[in-house]
């Protein structure tokens, strides 16, 4: 092979992705990193580093010239673009061609047929494949009124998409003409921001669809190959957030008939390297319509890793080498089922805003094989690292793989519960509630999953029933090992045995459970009560977690389970399948005593609009002296490549205005106020 040393061209988890295989291959590596990536985790594990520009700036991971300068700097062979940046721009494929390095992905004249994604909209229309109706062509600069006359004909709701590249970045549903032209600017924002390519397309929006797409490998002596299906319906703001391989919905005939439509568009362009064919797919019909292709790997790629047991970044290198593929279309099998949860720095308490801030603590489940069920982690982060406002807000890609979908979803569950994150905001407590999901569960998805399942946004769950029942047996278990090791410690613990059981009252959210907690040898037992005495069940508890753990791991009636766990003030912070609750565990004198303080009142902020994450204002959408009405867009303030909306929560006067466009703001910082 030709290659001995590869330049990386992104960030975070996809750069560490691709350097684990360069390694496994024995190929030396090369980061890339803007200032703001100077202590990244990416930087310090590949061979060497080359600094390419400040953050924010196109003279960063945007600047083909610093990347190819830094390639020739090290004297490396290649460049791996991964996903998101330049990884689908041609004129950075024919840069690299003319400095003597090997591109790894396809050919630039095929990424110009179908990752421009109108062009490669006529390709499929003139092979035959079905399409979603929509624009041929990008809205021109002053060609607003004759798209939002198409519109019109096509009929709202439509989509507006960036031509240059995928991932949710640029893309923003429309469902009424008034809110066209706002729209559109964003999305042209965002995709400039992203690719460095603010066009942007239509199409019509398909109703209810289901997001179904196929992984295709083709190598330059005309091979091709398909490896399956991924769904990935579960979108929040047309990003996706879990995918799955196989799809509950496509049937062996479904499959084979997609797989062969993926095929023969990646052979209608040359196509050479890993690329993906998305389809929207009607859940009653099975109809399927292409999308877009994506020339490059793909963010769920680990799914269909898991899957086939195929190394998809291994076999890019080789193609791009020039050898030819290894895996005929008969080679390829699908082995169990493997869900992929993105957890992302964003507050799903607070409509999902950016959360950034140090990794105080970061602790992921333990990554391999166990019980039947595998867990993968790939990752960009570390603890005491920082997740800044410039990138993209993930933090890992939690892959599990079991036999069927039902055990891959309860392991994802199970590492989602051990997945331990402090110091900034994060969504693994909406990932661990959508794992317990019906609806999820059944398979029965559309795009629409998440607006429909949380139309109010996430609340998590209350600790009742059952898993409400084991939580405070936890607590009480808890607290119990902290009050030896308190004894141990201070040298109080008397010889003659200590007295092994003792009464608690558990406050777990508003409801109170009355307990009686005693070691028996290397376990816990916790009876619970109803009333003063009346027993109502027991449990034997037995973990080795000790004060300090982040998570309680054991077995609860020999039933494994994980429970999140910090301290606090009289008891405990416990998490556990999507549900927070805090667990105060008091002595019935105690718990008497706390009936009676007074409720704290908090402090009434609704008169401020206050940034709810560091970000750059993007625009004031209203004046002072204006009256605005609940719903109405007070302003835009973009964090993590991606423009946030900032609406009235209720009808009201703005007295004031605090901030302009251009101000860069700390969290909580004043951007108006009312009157």
């Amino acid at each position: 092979m030709n290659i001995a040393k590869v330049l990386i061209a992104n960030r975070g988890e996809i750069a560490l992705r691709v350097a684990r295989t360069c390694r496994e291959m024995g190929l030396r590596t090369v980061a890339v990193y803007s200032d703001a990536d100077r202590a990244a985790l990416h930087v310090r594990s590949c061979d060497e580093a080359v600094r390419v520009g400040p953050p924010a700036s196109r003279e960063s991971y945007l600047s083909i010239e610093n990347i190819i300068a830094a390639a020739r700097k090290t004297r490396a062979d290649a460049v791996h673009p991964g996903y998101g940046f330049l990884s689908e721009n041609a004129r950075f494929a024919r840069a690299c061609a003319e400095a003597g390095l090997v591109f790894i992905g396809p050919p630039p004249e095929a990424m110009e047929e179908m990752g421009e994604k109108t062009r490669a909209r006529r390709k499929m229309i003139e092979a035959g494949v079905p399409v979603v109706p929509g624009l041929r062509e990008p809205i021109p600069a002053g060609g607003e009124a004759a798209a939002k006359e198409f519109a019109l004909q096509i009929g709202y709701p439509i989509m507006l998409k960036a031509a240059a590249g995928g991932g949710g970045k640029g893309m923003r549903l429309v469902t009424d003409p008034r809110e066209f032209d706002p729209a559109l600017a964003t999305a042209q924002r965002e995709a400039s921001n992203a690719f460095g390519d603010g066009r942007v397309y239509l199409e019509k929006a398909v109703a209810r669809p289901r997001h179904v797409e196929i992984q295709v490998f083709a190598d330059q002596q005309g091979g091709c190959i398909w490896l399956g299906e991924r769904e990935c319906s579960v979108q929040r703001r047309h990003q996706k957030v879990i995918e799955e391989t196989p799809s509950a919905l496509v049937t062996p005939e479904m499959r084979q008939a997609m797989g062969r439509v993926a095929v023969e568009a990646a052979r209608a362009v040359d196509y050479v390297g890993a690329g993906t064919c998305e389809f929207l797919v009607d859940g009653n019909t099975r109809s399927f319509f292409f999308l877009e292709m994506n020339t490059r790997l793909q963010v769920e790629h680990p799914v269909t890793e898991l899957v086939t047991g195929i190394d998809l970044v291994e076999q890019m290198i080789r193609v791009a080498a020039g050898d030819p593929l290894a895996i005929k279309q008969q080679d390829v099998k699908l082995a169990g089922w493997a869900v992929e949860s993105r957890i992302y720095a964003e507050d799903p308490f607070r409509s999902f805003l950016p959360s950034t801030g140090r990794l105080v603590r970061y602790r992921p489940p333990e990554e391999g094989t166990r019980r039947g069920a595998t867990v993968r982690n790939d990752t960009g982060v570390y603890e005491g690292g920082e997740i800044s406002i410039w990138y993209d807000p993930m933090i890992a890609k939690l892959v599990t793989l079991a036999a069927s979908r039902e055990q891959a979803i309860d392991a994802q569950a199970n590492a989602l519960d051990r997945f331990a994150v402090d110091g900034i905001r994060h969504n693994i407590p909406f990932l661990a509630a959508v794992m317990q999901n019906e609806r999820f569960r059944s398979g029965k998805l559309s795009t629409a999953f998440i607006a429909e399942e949380f139309p109010d946004g996430f609340r998590g769950r209350e600790p009742e029933g059952r898993i409400g029942e084991l939580m405070a047996a936890v607590a009480a278990a808890i607290d119990l090992v902290v009050g030896e090791r308190k004894r141990e410690i201070s040298g109080q613990l008397p010889s003659r045995p200590v007295r092994r059981d003792s009464r608690r009252v558990v406050k777990l959210g508003e409801t109170e459970q009355r307990l009686e907690v005693a070691r028996e040898g290397d376990a816990i037992k916790v009876r619970m009560f109803e009333g003063e005495s009346r027993e109502k069940s027991a449990h034997l508890l037995r973990s080795a977690w000790k004060p300090g753990d982040l998570v309680w791991t054991g077995t609860v009636d020999e039933h494994p389970l994980a429970v999140q766990v910090r301290a606090v003030l009289n008891g405990f912070d416990l998490a556990h399948r999507g549900i927070r609750a805090r667990a105060l565990v008091y002595t019935e004198r105690e718990a008497a005593a706390a009936r009676l303080m007074p409720v704290k009142v908090s402090a009434d902020t609704g008169k401020k609009l206050r940034c709810p994450m560091p970000g750059l204002v993007v625009s004031i959408g209203v004046k002072e002296g204006q009256q605005v009405r609940a719903g109405e867009t007070l302003a835009v303030v973009e964090a993590m490549k991606m423009e946030n909306v900032l609406r009235a929560e209720q009808d009201a006067t703005v007295s004031r205005i605090l901030a302009k466009p251009g101000d860069s703001l700390a969290v909580d910082a004043v951007i108006l106020e009312f009157a």
